[in-house]
């Protein structure tokens, strides 16, 4: 049976809608102006925000709709702090997973299985730029995609630093292999630590795979890496916050 036209267009309105991404905040707007990768499409600003962004609004070449700060217009969450700015763009398309993760001299990779809360994962983008991170790595289902509020958690990690999602961590996880990398994943119960598991090779591309807070890694990704590690810390303690553990397993796995 044919649909009506009017659910077509429905779902065509609601796909459309999902291929774009509204971030708001002046740092996050600022630096997705300043990107030449990002497409740019509508930019809702308050005078006052123009005035603070001027030089990236130039520099972007867009147009900008000047709104009452009272009637802020954007299509965002009403709680969000956006400090009168919100920029509609297209999601990056960072390309392949050997598009980032072949070539750099002892690279470090974070992949993500089953990490939903777009606060961690800006937090964790944020990061992975500062310590040199290849790429950060989810799926395209059960990952936190590109939002406003990643964005704003990110502080401008979002627009350098690749964030990818593919249609299988396990699979992603053999490629990284076979490409020479050592993947090791970040589990609570192990016995081995990420120092002592890198002992002598910290010369060699690593992944490093957290899972989500609470649930963990999946058995099938614990199956699949080479190792499971933890981290070395003093007994007596809770768990570490996803990010944290991110933090802190990047920059043991690097060269001292």
């Amino acid at each position: 049976m044919k649909k009506p036209k009017w659910v077509v267009e429905k779902e065509q309105a609601r796909k459309a809608a999902a291929e774009t991404v509204w971030l708001f905040g002046l740092h996050a707007v600022r630096d997705a102006l300043e990107n030449p990768d990002r497409v740019k499409l509508r930019l809702i600003v308050t005078l006052n925000a123009k005035d603070k962004l001027a030089e990236a609004i130039a520099a972007a070449g867009i147009e900008p709709e000047i709104v009452d700060p009272r009637k802020f217009s954007a299509p965002i969450d009403p709680g969000s702090v956006h400090q009168g700015a919100a920029l509609e763009v297209k999601p990056l398309d960072w390309g392949r997973l050997e598009d980032v993760c072949v070539g750099l001299e002892c690279p470090r990779v974070i992949l993500l299985d089953r990490v939903t809360d777009p606060h961690n994962v800006g937090a964790i983008l944020r990061s992975a730029e500062v310590l040199g991170a290849s790429a950060v790595i989810g799926t395209r289902h059960h990952s936190a995609p590109e939002t406003g509020a990643l964005a704003k958690t990110a502080s401008g990690a979002l627009e350098r630093q690749p964030y990818l999602r593919v249609r299988n961590l396990s699979e992603a996880i053999t490629e990284l292999q076979g490409m020479g990398y050592i993947v090791l994943g970040l589990d609570g119960e192990a016995e081995e630590t990420i120092e002592t598991a890198l002992a002598g090779r910290r010369d060699r591309a690593v992944a490093l795979v957290l899972g989500a807070e609470g649930p963990g890694l999946r058995q099938k990704t614990k199956d699949t890496v080479d190792k499971l590690v933890k981290i070395d810390a003093a007994g007596g303690f809770g768990s570490l916050n996803v990010s944290n553990a991110a933090a802190i397993a990047l920059y043991a796995s690097r060269e001292h």
